[in-house]
């Protein structure tokens, strides 16, 4: 036993000796192999060159750092949803003064619903280009130019004089540059923050500024024009608010490598073609049907946040609880209730959808596409109620108009989370671009325009009054419930192929465990000092 003992010191002795006399260049440990940042093969988009599947290039080293530390993320995630905020007021402060604006220019419903438009169809047309962009160079320096571009085109569009109305559609249309650049890629610069669960919470902060935002929109713009007495203030404070937003952009926002957060920093790189990625979008099934559920939605909440205010003021001019608005500034009271209740529906119905989200993701694995399913088809009869009842009742349809508001708000949140996890980190702000490019497309950017020429073509069916111009709209808000079936029935097919989709994003990161075979082998000058025994 002891000459065994004794054998056994020698060796490790031996070993020792040679450790030392060994030249420095000769020894390789895992720790001295430079390694490379993931690759992206452009042949399927699932490999990741020699790292397939590898547990241990996943595994942080000890005193490990982060790509961008915890608190410059947090600061970070806060500029985004800042500017987040601005970005949705800018978009729905028009929607707030837009009868005073009627009044202003002399225009009908159909033309006054061609400012959402127009400004919405250069904002889908731009984000592909945003999107390719956003891939292949920094996400930063884009969003900074775009945002330039916005603040000079919306601070112009409140200087139109009352005979270039088409000035003023150009300038909205402008405003989508930089719009386009920022919804594109902000969502990604998050994903590549975080990780699970606190993704999570943080996509869910930010889309919860959509709704807010929009309310204040509202708010912004009927408070400014009735203060100042001109519609044009309301179209200048956010601007102003913007310049903030710019300079906190340049000097406290990180620009995170592709894939950071999956990969413990060391992020990912993509060798594909523009082409390559929209095929194997084209290819995921989880994404294609999330995005025509969330074309259904952008129709259905686009529609709703330009003529509601509208819609509401005729309802209390047809019961005789409102004056006619014949001069400007017209009563802000239908835009700023309308703006209180988006802002606390965005707030409550988000938080509530990233709530349910985390509590039942992890027991049903298809949880996020029920949720968003049950949100679109739960707010189905709410809005068939708030049209009816608006005749009769202004406070009971303020209570359907909450209901279902915070019922669509479920689904922000949860769609943004939805499409980071099921596309690879190279091709989400392709993603991101094409979906807003789609959803905007058949969604909110022909709704207000089809809306308006609905009820213009109805409103002349009969002689103008005012009691048939409010019928005439609430008769073309009934597209709005069918629309609102149509995309939940997508979100219920969604959840057939969520969780497969989202296995095939992991294994692709290396993600999934793969069983060792056999033991692992010993250092390569163990098994040399042996081989010498």
């Amino acid at each position: 036993m002891n000459r065994e003992h004794y054998k056994y010191k020698h060796h490790q002795q031996v070993k020792r000796e040679r450790l030392i006399m060994e030249p420095k260049g000769s020894v390789m440990s895992p720790d001295d192999t430079p390694m490379p940042r993931r690759s992206l093969g452009s042949d399927s988009g699932l490999h990741y060159g020699s790292f397939v599947n590898s547990l241990a290039s996943l595994t942080p080293k000890a005193g490990e750092k982060p790509a961008v530390s915890p608190r410059h993320a947090y600061i970070g995630v806060a500029v985004l949803c800042y500017i987040n905020l601005l970005n949705y007021m800018e978009r729905y402060t028009i929607a707030g003064v837009l009868s005073t604006l009627q009044t202003f220019f002399d225009i009908n419903d159909s033309t006054a619903g061609s400012l959402q438009t127009v400004f919405i169809c250069s904002f889908l047309l731009l984000a592909p280009l945003f999107g390719y962009l956003g891939d292949r160079y920094n996400r930063k320096y884009i969003m900074i130019g775009g945002l330039s571009v916005w603040l000079v085109t919306s601070v112009g569009s409140s200087f139109v004089t009352k005979s270039y109305f088409w000035l003023l559609v150009l300038l909205r249309a402008l405003v989508g540059i930089g719009e386009a650049s920022y919804s594109t890629l902000a969502p990604t610069i998050i994903g590549d923050l975080f990780i699970g669960g606190k993704r999570s919470i943080m996509v869910c902060v930010f889309y919860i500024f959509i709704p807010v935002g929009s309310g204040l929109g509202y708010i912004t713009g009927a408070g400014c024009a009735t203060l100042t007495g001109d519609w044009r203030w309301g179209l200048r404070i956010t601007p102003l608010l913007g310049v903030v937003g710019l300079i906190l952009l340049v000097f406290l926002c990180p620009n995170p490598p592709r894939g950071a957060a999956e990969t413990q920093g060391e992020g990912v790189t993509g060798q594909s073609s523009y082409l390559e990625d929209v095929m194997y979008l084209l290819r995921n099934k989880s994404y294609v049907l999330s995005s025509l559920g969330v074309t259904a939605l952008a129709f259905l909440t686009g529609a709703l946040a330009f003529w509601m205010p509208t819609f509401l003021s005729r309802a209390q001019v047809a019961q005789g609880l409102l004056s006619p608005c014949t001069k400007e500034p017209c009563d802000p009271t239908a835009s700023l209730i309308f703006g209180a209740v988006t802002v606390v529906t965005g707030i409550v119905g988000g938080g509530l959808g990233t709530g349910l989200s985390r509590w039942f993701r992890d027991k049903v694995s298809n949880a996020d596409p029920l949720i968003c399913a049950a949100g679109m088809l739960g707010s189905v009869p709410c809005l068939f109620i708030t049209i009816f009842v608006a005749s009769a009742s202004i406070p009971a349809t303020y209570v359907f108009i909450f209901l279902g508001e915070l019922l669509l708000s479920l689904n922000w949140a949860v769609l943004a989370d939805i499409l980071l996890y099921v596309v690879v980190p190279t091709r989400r702000a392709t993603a991101e671009a094409l979906q807003i490019t789609f959803g905007h497309l058949l969604g909110d950017a022909g709704s207000p325009y089809l809306l308006g020429v609905i009820s213009d073509a109805i409103g002349d069916s009969k002689p103008a009054t005012h009691h048939w111009s409010f019928h005439s709209l609430k008769y073309s808000l009934l597209v709005c419930p069918f629309v609102g079936i149509l995309g939940g029935l997508f979100f219920l097919i969604t959840s057939l192929y969520i969780t497969e989709d989202r296995k095939a994003v992991q294994r692709s990161l290396g993600d999934d465990p793969v069983p060792q075979q056999g033991p692992a082998p010993e250092p390569a000058m163990e098994l040399n000092n042996r081989s010498n025994e």
